[in-house]
């Protein structure tokens, strides 16, 4: 279905990001990838994806912190690929605090990652987009760009401002064929919450599947955990023919969370 397009995935060397990598390349999509974590693995996992259609994959290492890294990342996916068709915004960061308590560094730091690269990468790639007229930015926004949790000024913060980013681009770009939608998961067993969920059990002195209901029970209805795999079947239904006219959505995939 995205033979011949390029899709950028941030925060993609692990966890959702490279859930959502994998599910575009199994769709014919050539991946630039960025992150932290180990590239050569992550690459190797994204072409075994695409590999059916013989799709390219790169990496760029770009602190998504930093505005003029941002913009070499995109002049590089530009110059390697052509053009970025699919901008995925997944990078993100967090730290637990009360709000009298929040190191101001860390407020900049998670508002700079988690909210203002996500507007760095589509004030960059929506020239190249309106000049094809056709692209997909999806922002990744998590539940609490929805709804709050205590302790996470920053994040949620961040968050709803993304969702609030994610619709003025939407109207933007309504009269073309780019879309600009959000997904809002909740709790994804991806290794920093299975880490989480390890703590947890170590402070309560309880097991692991013990500590797992405890997570889920506080705030997710549906007592499991989202996939990376269905965080990205939501991320082809987006970039489908079918969610042409889907635009501004903050779509939640979050077990029943903010319906509470």
């Amino acid at each position: 279905m995205l033979k011949g397009k390029t899709a950028l995935v941030t925060g993609s060397t692990s966890g959702i990001g490279l859930g959502i990598a994998r599910s575009l390349a199994a769709q014919g999509a050539s991946i630039l990838l960025n992150g932290f974590g180990d590239s050569e693995a992550a690459i190797a996992e994204v072409k075994a994806a695409g590999a059916a259609h013989g799709i390219a994959v790169d990496y760029h290492g770009a602190d998504m912190s930093k505005p003029a890294e941002i913009e070499a990342m995109m002049t590089f996916g530009a110059e390697r690929f052509g053009r970025i068709d699919i901008v995925v915004n997944n990078a993100g960061i967090q730290h637990v605090a009360a709000v009298e308590d929040f190191p101001p560094e860390k407020w900049d730091a998670i508002l700079a990652i988690n909210l203002s690269s996500a507007f760095h990468t589509t004030r960059l790639a929506l020239p190249a987009m309106r000049a094809a007229n056709w692209g997909r930015i999806i922002n990744i926004a998590s539940v609490h760009g929805l709804v709050a949790s205590a302790q996470k000024s920053a994040y949620v913060a961040a968050k709803h401002g993304l969702v609030g980013l994610t619709k003025v681009t939407a109207l933007e770009t309504a009269t073309t064929g780019i879309t600009c939608n959000a997904i809002c998961p909740g709790w994804v067993l991806t290794p920093l919450v299975q880490k989480q969920v390890e703590a947890k059990a170590a402070a309560s002195g309880i097991s692991i599947e013990a500590a797992t209901e405890q997570l889920l029970g506080e705030k997710e209805p549906s007592m499991r955990f989202t996939t990376p795999e269905e965080l990205g079947a939501l991320a082809v239904f987006f970039c489908s023919e079918a969610a042409a006219n889907v635009r501004g959505a903050a779509w939640n995939m979050d077990g029943g969370w903010a319906a509470q």
